[in-house]
């Protein structure tokens, strides 16, 4: 596999369980286990999906800066 495509692999293989959880919690948590429970968790996580995944770009390279600077100071 190549190194470019490993990245974006990577991010969705983070992305999709724990937008998978955040979205199970908090269909839980607004509306129970109801009767349409399903749908709704469904609809939730299919906007939390590609959301979870842009936003990952953005936070992911600032966050390993501010990792490193934060380390190395120690």
């Amino acid at each position: 596999m190549k190194k470019k495509h490993f990245k974006y692999i990577n991010t969705l293989f983070v992305v999709i369980p724990m937008t998978l959880i955040m979205a199970f919690v908090g269909i839980l948590r607004n509306y129970g286990l109801g009767p349409d429970w399903f749908l709704k968790f469904l609809n939730a996580w299919s906007v939390m999906l590609p959301v979870a995944y842009i936003a990952a770009f953005l936070i992911i390279p600032n966050a390993r800066k501010l990792a490193e600077k934060v380390a190395s100071n120690s």
